[in-house]
């Protein structure tokens, strides 16, 4: 099994603004304020959390195939 990555670039759909964050490992981020635009992200349909929506990365569970911490 593959090393877990904890960074992943989030990127706001609202204005383009990018930004790379740690992720957290025993929770999932549902909410995620913008450094650009100030907008609240959140996650999309069937996506767990904002790094698995709008990161390069999907979350430290979804790496490991394990059931989301939603």
């Amino acid at each position: 099994m593959s090393d877990v990555i904890l960074e992943s670039k989030i990127t706001c759909p609202h204005c383009g603004h990018s930004q790379v964050d740690t992720m957290p490992t025993e929770a999932c981020q549902w909410f995620y304020d913008c450094a650009g635009c100030g907008k609240v992200l959140e996650p999309l349909a069937g996506d767990c959390c904002v790094y698995c929506s709008y990161g390069t990365v999907k979350c430290p569970p979804m790496q490991q195939d394990r059931a989301c911490c939603c």
